[in-house]
């Protein structure tokens, strides 16, 4: 008579009765999270139903001028004037922040006195000054190398591109300054050690370690001349917003082209602020060890939070 003997397969670990249970881990809920969320939501629809049904407002008139051509064009020159009217503030807010640096206290106390009065005084108030600049200078006499009436030299496309250039030079002088005297002082003194001279050490030394901290806030100010180029109606440059009032005050539908003026300037700062993301992602690759997430892998990671709360609800 044989005896059955059960045995366990040798790869199998041995049963201990004292071994605790699998902890299931159970989320939290949130249930202020919902609440808020749909306090937002209720606000929102709201908002947007008192929009939507409102009897005076044209909505069919919004679709047919979003593309009108006068509309089309306006938009361009605000880009035009934006564009270089930012070129004109990178460039010499990097000369003023140089001179603000420099060790000559005359250059130093010039750049100083041009950003104390272009960051004291508003942007509109300075339009207004060269659009006005003929009542002090009724001429421009630069000798033999030119002499014309100011009216003439004063157009409304250049008063736009001083007014917004000049001023946007005080804002980028701080921050290349600022971006300037964040790389270390030992960088400079390595590379005049090893004979470069001084501007060859801020071209290829200094600034392309400064563009890290300049970067990030000039995509900002770009935005924000991107709205503040709508002032220049005030000098009666045919921009967005005086190209869609143009059209407003002619076809009485004065707030249904603001809204119009409102869904370009939209359409133009979502653009940037994208471009903007990319570039700030690309100058810290040598900065950060991870690259901040793309606006997709933000989506992503939200939806699979979302899906894994839902799950554990």
């Amino acid at each position: 008579m044989t005896d059955k003997i059960d045995k366990e397969p040798a790869d199998t670990p041995p049963r201990d009765s004292h071994a605790p249970e699998t902890i299931k881990a159970i989320p939290v809920r949130h249930y202020g999270r919902y609440v808020s969320a749909v306090v937002v939501l209720a606000l929102v629809a709201l908002l947007v139903n008192a929009f939507a049904t409102a009897e005076k407002i044209q909505w069919s008139a919004v679709g047919d001028k979003l593309f009108d051509s006068t509309v089309l064009a306006g938009a361009g020159r605000t880009l035009l004037i934006s564009v270089l009217a930012m070129i004109v503030g990178v460039v010499l807010g990097v000369v003023l922040a140089v001179m603000r640096l420099s060790k000559n206290p005359v250059t130093s106390w010039v750049a100083w006195a041009y950003i104390w009065f272009f960051r004291g005084t508003p942007v509109y108030v300075q339009l207004l000054l060269w659009f006005n600049l003929a009542l002090i200078f009724p001429m421009l006499n630069l000798g033999p190398i030119y002499k014309d009436e100011m009216t003439d030299v004063m157009t409304p496309f250049m008063c736009a591109l001083l007014g917004l250039g000049l001023n946007e030079a005080a804002y980028m002088a701080e921050i290349c300054r600022a971006g300037l005297m964040a790389v270390d002082e030992g960088q400079t003194e390595a590379s005049h050690a090893l004979g470069m001279s001084h501007g060859k050490t801020l071209r290829r030394i200094v600034i392309p370690q400064a563009m890290r901290v300049i970067v990030p806030p000039t995509g900002n100010e770009f935005i924000n001349m991107l709205k503040t180029s709508s002032l220049v109606y005030a000098v009666t440059y045919n921009e967005l917003l005086r190209a869609t009032s143009t059209i407003g005050s002619t076809s009485y539908a004065v707030m249904e082209m603001l809204f119009v003026a409102s869904i370009w300037y939209l359409v133009m700062t979502s653009v940037f602020s994208v471009f903007q993301y990319y570039l700030e992602r690309r100058f810290a690759r040598g900065s950060s060890r991870s690259l901040p997430p793309t606006p997709w892998q933000r989506v992503k990671v939200n939806l699979m939070a979302f899906s894994r709360e839902r799950g554990g609800a």
